[in-house]
């Protein structure tokens, strides 16, 4: 069960039959993806993935095993792509709070609200408009204490050299 396409889908008030519409595809095939007895063709998961702004390797992602992923999992780095607009499209062992599909299509304030999240938006915008890359330590407080992390954000370009987001690594020093 994909039950993060399914969220996705009703926090932006669309039915299966509205999706399955503007990507071009079957109602029944839709159905099939998010509940998960069907994968997506690459295709179709790109057609998906541009219709709610998220990366397209999020349907593949439980499928890949490879020596990247089994270094990274369980480490104190989180990857993470956003779009123009500050919501993430892709993110890669986020922290023990958030699972990575409960922050696709989200922005940093609409999940918490603090001085490091402000500081993270505020990279984040001045990455994209510049189109350079930053480096920058962000304390994150939280109940039981703060979390600084190390973060390195650079921009994201599509195909015609136009900047389409931000691409960050959060290394967590404490």
């Amino acid at each position: 069960m994909r039950t993060w396409l399914i969220k996705l889908r009703k926090e932006n008030m669309y039915t299966q039959q509205e999706v399955a519409s503007k990507v071009h595809i079957d109602r029944a095939y839709y159905a099939q993806i998010e509940n998960g007895t069907r994968n997506p063709s690459i295709f179709v998961a790109k057609q998906i993935a541009d219709f709610f702004h998220i990366h397209p390797s999020v349907f593949f992602t439980e499928h890949i095993s490879d020596p990247f992923q089994t270094a990274l999992l369980s480490s104190p780095v989180v990857l993470a792509h956003c779009g123009t607009d500050l919501r993430y499209t892709w993110v890669f062992n986020a922290p023990t709070r958030y699972s990575e599909n409960s922050l696709l299509g989200k922005r940093d304030d609409e999940l918490d609200s603090s001085e490091g999240t402000v500081a993270l938006m505020d990279m984040k915008r001045k990455v994209i408009k510049e189109g350079k890359p930053l480096r920058r330590t962000i304390r994150f407080p939280l109940p039981e204490g703060s979390i600084i992390y190390d973060i390195f954000a650079q921009p994201i370009y599509d195909e015609e050299g136009n900047i389409t987001g931000a691409a960050t690594c959060a290394t967590k020093l404490s």
